[in-house]
């Protein structure tokens, strides 16, 4: 549900949703398609989380602690390897 809630954070942002179809070399045509790709929801927190003023805008906006949003990464596959700034 947290994966679902940051699209939808990120799609009411013009800017911030170009940055991401740029980012994941989706448009908006495949979007809807690619959503149902195994890992898609883990590439959207982890969009997320690998821009620190983003994350904290989010987490601000919607009233959570960034290691919410990197529980949920983790949760969702996010690779282990991967650090994020939090």
């Amino acid at each position: 549900m947290l994966a679902v809630d940051i699209l939808s954070w990120i799609a009411s942002d013009d800017d911030m949703m170009n940055r991401f179809l740029a980012i994941s070399g989706l448009s908006v045509e495949n979007l809807r398609e690619a959503a149902n790709e195994p890992g898609f929801l883990a590439g959207v927190v982890g969009f997320l989380t690998a821009h620190e003023p983003s994350l904290l805008a989010y987490c601000e906006a919607r009233g959570i602690e960034p290691e919410t949003v990197a529980s949920a990464w983790r949760a969702l596959g996010g690779d282990s390897h991967y650090e994020t700034s939090i």
